[in-house]
């Protein structure tokens, strides 16, 4: 999504296109239409040169032991969302967000979702507002978690109303919606930046794998509470 236009670009249940995100980009762009699916979605990225891979490009070991390990519980309707010491989902959703030398701000989430999902289920990565928001007037947000908790609350956009409708500075604002999610039982974080270059990164897991860098040469790379 891009903050200054309030243009955004979003695709899901795709298998065949190498990568998800510059398909996300090239719709925000390229198409009258914010989310684009399955056989439209690929036949689009076809259409403007993207590069296509076999679904089995995706497939990895690590990920095919973790779904016969959740498969192998008595409730195999299980969902495998997050390992309590990150050892078996550090791999899953890679957000970003970011501010130009403009002021504009920008976002952009790509996953794969969760692990033993049915068939056909969209998560929140894809969905404006929910997994990902930008506005240059407040923020840019990308989320990471369970999916359906950050849609029926659209976690990214309340963050960003937070700002605009109650003034609430970043930190504030992103803590605040996660904490709500809490009280819900909903886990997961989010990484924030305001266009004043404020940093937010809260969490309600034992941890998220984050990072920042700034103009300055600064890097930070946090993976625990």
């Amino acid at each position: 999504m891009d903050g200054a236009t309030g243009q955004a670009g979003a695709v899901s249940g795709i298998n065949k296109v190498k990568s998800p995100i510059e398909l996300a980009y090239t719709i925000m762009n390229h198409s009258p239409h914010v989310m684009l699916s399955g056989k439209g979605a690929e036949q689009f990225a076809e259409l403007h040169g993207l590069a296509s891979v076999a679904p089995e490009y995706f497939i990895t070991q690590s990920k095919l032991n973790q779904i016969n390990k959740v498969l192998s519980q008595k409730d195999s309707m299980s969902l495998s969302f997050y390992d309590p010491n990150i050892k078996a989902s550090k791999m899953g959703t890679v957000g970003a967000v970011a501010l130009d030398q403009s002021g504009n701000l920008a976002a952009g989430t790509s996953t794969g979702g969760m692990t033993n999902k049915k068939h056909g289920r969209i998560g929140d990565s894809p969905i404006i507002g929910a997994g990902t928001y930008a506005d240059n007037a407040s923020c840019a947000v990308s989320a990471t978690g369970h999916g359906e908790f950050f849609i029926r609350n659209v976690v990214a956009y309340d963050i960003a109303a937070q700002m605009k409708y109650k003034n609430l500075a970043l930190k504030e604002a992103a803590q605040a919606s996660i904490d709500r999610l809490s009280k819900l039982d909903g886990l997961g974080g989010v990484i924030a930046l305001d266009r004043n270059g404020n940093i937010a990164m809260p969490f309600n897991t034992n941890g998220m794998f984050r990072a920042y860098a700034k103009a300055n040469g600064e890097i930070v790379i946090e993976l625990f509470d």
